[in-house]
């Protein structure tokens, strides 16, 4: 027991110690060269807990204290926030041999969507990648995308105990990323995945989606139990992916519209055709990927307007008008209605300046990066972050910013 305490005292006085030195140097140190740093208590902790607890209330505190650039300790890496929209610009169209994504990202996704996909390959591969996704999502596929989504909704609606009854109360949240999934998979994914969206598919998605965990951030191969979960379920779902492409090649007569078949015919311009390999994976990055962003903004849009019936009341009045026939019945939806419905891609663009679905982009500096028109040059052992969510919720851009207001888009 004395041993204990003489460790515990011990253990006290070193982190008084620390805690003293920090501060000093944050007083009496500062570089000039650098932005100023965001004060802190505690070393490599830093303002891990203000960020984490509340990103925009931190950036919004922080830009008034030590204006646009800042940085800030984040588990014990110096993050050097830029806000606004020179700061967008500056992070966001950084040359690929000043700043990277995949140094940041690579050790949280590869272990979820894979090898040799977004970014655990080189730049160059993955604008070839994204190219590929680009040219699958043709406007015939688009068009024929829309008739598919519209019956798996329709088809929820009627099928799902969630909407029992004429009335009662729901968990947005969980319906609408039920509902996500399912049109994503049966439009883009194809029909045998669709059809794969079973108990065990869910828990497969459920068990890789615990794999963006923070901690992952800076230990994503830690024996942790939702880490083994993750791996066991990537390579299950890989394997479900292959196994759909090996059917595919064995009746190569039945073609369809979906991604799988656009990736099964894409090369890159080394003459390769895309692996089997990538293929699944780049799929299980679609699941994932579009899941998130999708299933949020549907979600919020929905809350947006079950607090505000007048907006549901125009939207529906504008569909009303554009999309019945004589008798008030409604036809089948067609991709180019869409058009016809301003008000309703109004009501999208504003609960996705207000709901953004990523408040942080982060870059890992590679070379001292000079700020334009100040005297700051960005260290290469720094991170930068951007936050085009501070800037759509800016009021010097959007007047009454923090309002919902999807008629200031007319």
């Amino acid at each position: 027991m004395a041993l204990l305490a003489v460790a515990g005292v011990y253990a006290f006085a070193a982190l008084l110690v620390a805690i003293v030195l920090n501060v000093t140097r944050q007083l009496l140190f500062r570089n000039e060269k650098e932005p100023p740093v965001v004060f802190h208590w505690i070393p490599f902790l830093g303002s891990t807990i203000s960020y984490g607890m509340d990103p925009y209330t931190f950036f919004f505190s922080c830009r008034k204290k030590y204006g646009d650039i800042f940085t800030f300790v984040l588990l014990g890496q110096k993050t050097t926030v830029y806000l606004g929209v020179q700061g967008n610009d500056f992070i966001l169209n950084g040359k690929l041999k000043d700043v990277s994504a995949e140094e940041v990202y690579s050790p949280l996704t590869t272990p979820v969507f894979g090898s040799d996909v977004v970014y655990d390959c080189p730049n160059s591969k993955l604008m070839e990648q994204k190219k590929f996704i680009k040219f699958g999502l043709t406007q015939a596929a688009l068009e024929s995308h829309v008739q598919l989504i519209e019956k798996e909704t329709l088809d929820y609606l009627r099928d799902s105990p969630r909407f029992n009854g004429a009335s009662g109360v729901i968990d947005i949240p969980a319906a609408m990323a039920e509902i996500t999934i399912y049109t994503a998979a049966r439009a883009l994914q194809g029909e045998e995945v669709r059809k794969k969206l079973t108990a065990e598919f869910a828990e497969l998605y459920h068990d890789l989606d615990k794999g963006f965990s923070p901690i992952n951030f800076m230990l994503p191969w830690a024996p942790l139990p939702h880490n083994r979960k993750r791996d066991a379920a990537h390579a299950r779902m890989r394997e479900i992916y292959t196994d759909i492409i090996n059917e595919r090649r064995k009746n190569p007569d039945e073609e369809k519209s979906d991604m799988i078949w656009n990736l099964m015919h894409c090369t890159y311009k080394s003459g390769q055709p895309v692996p089997d390999k990538e293929i699944a994976h780049m799929m299980i990055t679609l699941l994932m990927a579009g899941q998130h962003s999708s299933s949020s903004i549907s979600s919020w849009i929905m809350l947006r307007l079950a607090s505000e019936p007048q907006v549901l009341e125009e939207l529906y009045q504008e569909q009303l008008a554009s999309l019945s026939n004589r008798n008030g019945v409604f036809e089948p939806l067609q991709y180019q209605d869409l058009d016809k419905l301003p008000f309703l891609q109004s009501v999208i663009k504003e609960t996705l300046r207000i709901h953004s679905s990523i408040h942080s982009i982060m870059r890992k500096v590679k070379n001292p990066l000079p700020v334009p028109g100040t005297s700051y040059v960005i260290p290469e052992d720094h991170v930068l972050l951007a936050s085009p969510g501070v800037t759509a919720l800016s009021d010097e851009y959007f007047p009454n910013a923090t309002r919902w207001d999807p008629h200031r888009w007319e």
